[in-house]
């Protein structure tokens, strides 16, 4: 799931290089956080949050396979 955070959010960004993602597994949890430069925090997140409820509505369809609950948190 990480991978395919990190993938969404490069592609976005102007900084490619400065994208970090850190993957938490719980018991029937997993907790993906993304890292962004300062100046790139708005194009991941969007006007009114837009982008980054699309980006979590993508990982959590892709987390269906695993039957375990997705949590993005946009550092």
């Amino acid at each position: 799931m990480g991978y395919l955070v990190e993938l969404i959010a490069k592609a976005l960004v102007d900084n490619p290089d400065q994208v970090h993602v850190n993957e938490v597994e719980g018991s029937s949890t997993i907790t993906i956080e993304l890292r962004v430069a300062p100046e790139d925090m708005g194009k991941v997140i969007g006007k009114q949050g837009r982008i980054a409820k699309a980006i979590r509505t993508v990982v959590k369809a892709a987390a269906t396979k695993e039957s375990k609950k997705v949590i993005v948190e946009i550092l």
